[in-house]
């Protein structure tokens, strides 16, 4: 463990990290949580403005991350955000920041939120189908979600990237659409393998889509070639689309696990640091910081909860155990 930055005892260093803005979520995406949504933090245990720009700024001055990524739930819905973004825009050194977003309402602060200094967005589709959408998130607002793409490419927060999430017999057969939609606007698309962070805990590996099956859909449509360039940390493997420069990617969490080049660390919105998706244990640090912590205290927390990181996730192992919290309430 050293204070120069947030490394575990496997030569890992973070260097990301990804920031949950709240546990609230304005579709219902079948995947994620129930129709009626899911029982939402209490307010004063969400941190404040100011106490999320406070653990921002000491991951960045003293901790080394250089990448910030605000999440959520739907970080769109956190009444602070421009604040936050800009608070973060005006550190040293200045990090990389981006968004990720199911895109409704996106379309009304896209300008606000670069002017503020978000460099780019990530927007969740699963599919362009109105009807499957709207199965899908039990929401009918992709005309929403399609504007805020729109949006955001027009306020220059790119690259435009579209994270897309398939499900067996529901839309499965979306893969090579949302690519054909992606090539002609200029986007860039992430296929995602479902996760097992439901809130009722359903997940099973025989429903969830695979990489190798994504491809096989794409490659009856366009010419996949892996894609050169180093991947380093990613999370997505890359290919070029028919001889490129236009590329598609898969994240392949389960059957292509990655861990060995993870440089992620996480923040929940209610102030708890996680050092995996698919950790079972937190590190809080709203509580120290409310009890007067000072900032090098909290660093010193933070990175003793890194240093502690597993190997890995687990998933393909027979002791893993899903984590008690949902995707919604850990940020993505």
């Amino acid at each position: 463990m050293t204070m120069q930055g947030l490394v575990d005892r496997y030569g890992r260093v973070a260097t990301d990290l990804r920031v949950s803005l709240t546990d609230r979520c304005n579709l219902r995406c079948t995947y994620c949580m129930p129709a009626e949504g899911l029982a939402w933090l209490p307010k004063p245990t969400l941190l404040t403005d100011d106490e999320v720009v406070r653990l921002v700024r000491i991951a960045v001055e003293k901790l080394g991350v250089t990448e910030v990524r605000f999440t959520g739930g739907e970080p769109l819905l956190r009444p602070g955000l421009v604040k936050i973004v800009a608070a973060a825009a005006g550190l040293g050194p200045r990090p990389q920041l981006s968004l990720t977003t199911n895109g409704i309402g996106l379309a009304r602060i896209a300008h606000q939120l670069r002017t503020a200094g978000l460099d780019r967005v990530n927007v969740s589709l699963d599919a362009l189908s109105a009807d499957t959408f709207t199965s899908l998130t039990r929401r009918n607002r992709l005309d929403d979600v399609l504007a805020g793409l729109a949006a955001a490419d027009a306020a220059g927060l790119r690259p435009v990237k579209i994270n897309s999430v398939l499900m067996r017999g529901i839309n499965d057969t979306e893969a090579v659409p949302l690519l054909r939609f992606a090539l002609d606007h200029g986007y860039e698309l992430r296929f995602i393998e479902q996760m097992p962070l439901d809130a009722g805990h359903t997940w099973q590996r025989a429903e969830m889509v695979t990489a190798e099956e994504i491809l096989a859909q794409l490659r009856g449509a366009f010419e996949l070639t892996p894609d050169p360039a180093h991947r380093g940390a990613a999370p997505a493997e890359t290919w070029l689309v028919d001889g490129g420069p236009a590329k598609v990617g898969v994240i392949a969490s389960v059957t292509r696990p990655f861990c060995g080049a993870c440089d992620r660390t996480r923040l929940t919105a209610d102030g708890a640091i996680r050092s995996c998706l698919f950790s079972t244990t937190e590190t809080d640090l709203r509580t120290m910081m409310r009890e007067g912590a000072d900032d090098a205290r909290l660093a010193a927390a933070w990175a003793g909860a890194m240093w502690a990181k597993k190997p890995g996730h687990d998933i393909n192992d027979l002791t893993f155990l899903q984590p008690a919290r949902p995707m919604s309430a850990i940020g993505g």
